[in-house]
């Protein structure tokens, strides 16, 4: 992923925290708790809190094939059997946005888990400049490792009154890139949301292919919601996709809100639009649930 492009960049450059170092590290030292330093200040006039009312909240501790996976999980109070949605962060780890959607999630009825997925390179949460989180961090991510971590994920989710039979994903921006992937890996998922994930890339080492070249392995519906504004993603890498999911014949497809810019759905950024988020996340719920979730 190329830092100086990245739509996380180009909208959160001049946010860069003001808060004094131990109080920058005090907040984003607890998974889930705090927003991460890089989007300092946060736009708290829209940022949504929601309860934990309801519902069982706290640490996933599953072990995967490269090591322990921690991540922060919520779903409803209760014995039983729900469904499980995997959420996937942006490049900035699961910080409060993030456990946010997981309380969201808990309370349409799902057991909902966000995976720390960048700790064996660093804590993205307690970096304040985003070239730094790219390429110190994101960037050393190899792609098969989040995939097996994700796995891991889904194990524990069963353990712990997941639905295996009930199982999907979805994703932000980086891990709306993720989400594509996934679709292509687990084919015991039923359903796949993603939110702004980009679609072609560089290749590397640690990112061998992107979703543009995985479009003949997708085993799983997948949502795609994109902003037609989005300076990061071009418009132009959707509407191919789009005419390919199309041509082959997929379940799968695309919304563009053309008004949207890169990461609407962030209700704690500049780039939140209200209307557009409170829809996708209703499509999001309604695709889930027209496939099974």
């Amino acid at each position: 992923m190329n830092s100086i492009n990245d739509p996380e960049l180009s909208e959160i450059n001049s946010l860069l925290p003001a808060l004094p170092p131990g109080r920058r590290a005090f907040m984003a030292s607890v998974l889930g708790t705090g927003f991460a330093l890089a989007v300092q200040p946060v736009m708290a006039q829209s940022v949504i809190k929601t309860s934990a009312e309801g519902l069982e909240t706290g640490a996933v501790d599953a072990n995967g094939r490269a090591g322990a996976v921690k991540g922060y999980y919520a779903r409803p109070n209760g014995n039983k059997t729900v469904g499980v949605v995997l959420v996937v962060s942006e490049i900035f780890g699961v910080h409060e946005h993030i456990a946010d959607v997981c309380r969201r999630l808990a309370h349409a009825g799902y057991l909902a888990i966000a995976p720390e997925l960048f700790a064996r390179y660093g804590d993205p949460r307690q970096v304040s400049s985003i070239p730094e989180i790219m390429s110190n961090i994101v960037a050393k991510v190899p792609d098969d490792e989040v995939m097996a971590d994700l796995d891991a994920c889904i194990e524990w989710a069963v353990a712990h009154g997941g639905d295996r039979k009930r199982l999907a994903i979805t994703g932000f921006c980086w891990g709306g890139r993720i989400t594509w992937l996934y679709a292509a890996h687990n084919p015991a998922l039923r359903a796949a949301v993603v939110w702004y994930g980009r679609l072609r890339m560089g290749v590397t080492p640690q990112n061998p292919r992107h979703p543009i070249d995985i479009l003949n392995d997708l085993k799983v519906p997948v949502l795609g919601l994109y902003g037609g504004l989005d300076q990061g993603i071009p418009l132009v890498d959707v509407e191919e996709m789009q005419k390919a999911l199309k041509a082959d014949g997929k379940a799968s497809e695309i919304h563009v809100y053309e008004k949207a810019p890169h990461a609407f759905n962030a209700d704690y950024r500049p780039s939140y639009r209200k209307d557009e988020a409170e829809d996708g996340w209703k499509r999001m719920l309604a695709w889930m649930a027209k496939y099974g979730m």
